[in-house]
């Protein structure tokens, strides 16, 4: 399983929260993104957006479903970064 640098996932809790609108304290790896925090799926498409752009990677559409909390992008963003 790919894994991914402390300054990697620094970054991307940086583009969640700054999509979200939220303070990085407020956010933790298994905070839910829709139940806990409100977001919408067009907040997720948007941070998929970003992360594609930040990271240079393609996330196909359908990893949306694993991206509920930062623990999944962590591994959405690793594994594409892998290919």
């Amino acid at each position: 399983m790919p894994t991914i640098t402390e300054e990697r996932a620094a970054k991307i809790k940086e583009i969640v929260c700054e999509i979200l609108e939220l303070e990085e304290d407020e956010v933790t790896d298994t905070s839910l993104f829709r139940e806990d925090h409100d977001a919408d799926s067009l907040r997720a498409i948007e941070i998929l957006a970003s992360l594609e752009k930040e990271f240079k990677v393609v996330i196909d559409q359908s990893e949306l479903a694993r991206m509920v909390n930062l623990q999944g992008v962590y591994e959405v963003v690793a594994e594409s970064a892998a290919r």
